[in-house]
C-alpha cells in the first residue's frame, strides 16, 4: 500500500524515525486488530487507557491553540480538539459501555506508567517548547493512526471484531484531519524556520517526533500486557 500523503514535513519525520515507525505501525497489537486475534481483555485495557490519554491529548491540542500564530492554525487545532472530544472519544465510550464500563469510570481510570510518560512528554513539549515542538510531539499519534487505519481497512479479516475501530481511523473524516494537520505543519515550518532540512532545529524536532513514536510503541505494548 502506498503511504498516505500527510505533507512533506511529516514524510521527512516519518523517514527519520523509519525503524521505530515500523515498530509502531506494525506492532503485534495492531496486527491483532487486523486479523481479530487480539484478546478482548487487551483491547478493553487499551481503550480505557487511551480514553485517559485522549483527555490529556485534547488539552495539549488546546494548548496548541494558544501557541498558534495564524487564524488557520487556531481553526485546525480547535477543530482537532473537537474531533478528539466529540468523536474519537465517543468510540471508546460506546465500546466500553457495551462491556459494562461507563464514561465516569473511564475518566477516573488510573493512568498506566506508559500512559503517564507519553502524555507528560507531549504536554512538556507544549509548555517548554513552541508550536513546532508541539506538532513534532503530537504528529505520530494523529498521522500514525491514520496510516494504520488505512492499511488495516485494506488488509482486515472479515471476522475481526475490531471493525468499528479500523473504520473510525480509515474514515474520510479522520483522514481529512490528518491531511489538514499535515498541511498546517508544512505551513508552520515554512513560516517559522523556512526550509526544515536547512534549519538548526531539524535535529531537535526529529528527536521529538521519534521519541513520541517510541512512546506509541510502548502504549501498544501496554495494551498487550493488559491481557
Amino acid at each position: 500500500m502506498m503511504q498516505p500523503d500527510y505533507g512533506k514535513t511529516f514524510a521527512a519525520w516519518r523517514e527519520g524515525a523509519k525503524d521505530t515507525w515500523r515498530e509502531y505501525t506494525r506492532h503485534a497489537f495492531v496486527q491483532g486488530l487486523c486479523d481479530g486475534s487480539l484478546p478482548r481483555k487487551a483491547f478493553l485495557h487499551y481503550l480505557i487507557q487511551d480514553y485517559v490519554f485522549l483527555v490529556h491529548f485534547s488539552r495539549a491540542w488546546s494548548l496548541a491553540v494558544v501557541k498558534s500564530e495564524t487564524i488557520d492554525e487556531m481553526k485546525i487545532c480547535a477543530g482537532t480538539v473537537d474531533a478528539l472530544v466529540n468523536h474519537e472519544m465517543a468510540l471508546h465510550v460506546k465500546t466500553c459501555a457495551a462491556a459494562g464500563i461507563d464514561e465516569t469510570t473511564l475518566f477516573d481510570a488510573s493512568e498506566a506508567v506508559e500512559n503517564l510518560a507519553y502524555t507528560r512528554f507531549v504536554m512538556d513539549a507544549g509548555i517548554q517548547g513552541d508550536f513546532l515542538d508541539m506538532m513534532a510531539a503530537l504528529a505520530p499519534c494523529v498521522m500514525g493512526y491514520g496510516e494504520i487505519g488505512l492499511r488495516l481497512n485494506a488488509e482486515k479479516s472479515a471476522q475481526t471484531p475490531y471493525l468499528d475501530w479500523i473504520e473510525t481511523y480509515a474514515s474520510s473524516d479522520y483522514q481529512g484531519v490528518c491531511t489538514s494537520v499535515g498541511h498546517m505543519i508544512d505551513n508552520a515550518v515554512a513560516r517559522r524556520i523556512g526550509e526544515l532540512n536547512n534549519s538548526p532545529r531539524a535535529t531537535s524536532l526529529q528527536n521529538r517526533f521519534t521519541k513520541a513514536t517510541q512512546l506509541e510503541v510502548g502504549f501498544w505494548q501496554m495494551g498487550l500486557d493488559g491481557a
